[in-house]
């Protein structure tokens, strides 16, 4: 009777285990100017809450912050596969749209949507998601510091909610500000990934 108690106990605290790593979320940043706030501080806390984190960019090899700071790339977007993940998620940074605002970038985010996976993007990213189509007819916020925003969403009808910092949440899309937003990005993703 005891060692059947002891078999079903392991067994169960090895499925519980086994189960809290079973989602996977992609991060995608420019191999070159990402902003490591954006990226390190979303990805420190998507891992806490014991969720896979991929990193994925234009290029593979190592991809370079702003600050000089370097981080391995595990995929470039042309390998992702929506149906090897649970959610992709755009990192903002002044690369961003001179690396991944094109049409790899828009095709792995379409596929995305019609799978109806969780997907979004912090700071310029989200103007990446406008021009993909994938925000059409929804709420979205981002990064307005150039005053382009609002022209940007509305010619690609996004409802564009006006934040200094913070995150906006329309079914299974996140867009957030700016790194001040990264850790309620971060929150924000794990709620839809749960």
């Amino acid at each position: 009777m005891y060692k059947r108690f002891i078999c079903a106990l392991l067994l169960l605290l090895f499925t519980v285990n086994t189960s809290t790593y079973a989602k996977t979320a992609v991060l995608v940043i420019a191999h070159r100017d990402y902003q490591p706030t954006e990226y390190n501080d979303t990805k420190q806390l998507i891992e806490q809450a014991r969720i896979t984190v991929i990193t994925a960019s234009n290029k593979a090899g190592t991809a370079i912050g702003t600050d000089g700071s370097r981080t391995t790339v595990d995929k470039t977007v042309a390998e992702l596969n929506p149906d090897m993940y649970d959610g992709i998620f755009f990192i903002g940074g002044p690369g961003a749209l001179g690396h991944l605002d094109n049409n790899t970038s828009y095709s792995i985010l379409k596929k995305t949507a019609a799978k109806g996976k969780p997907f979004g993007a912090i700071c310029i990213s989200p103007r990446i998601l406008a021009k993909a189509g994938v925000l059409t007819g929804k709420k979205a916020t981002g990064w307005d510091g150039d005053n382009k925003l609002a022209k940007i969403f509305h010619r690609h009808g996004v409802q564009y909610i006006r934040k200094n910092v913070g995150t906006v949440i329309d079914g299974n899309i996140i867009t957030a500000t700016c790194p001040l937003a990264a850790q309620g990005f971060a929150k924000g993703i794990i709620n839809l990934l749960k």
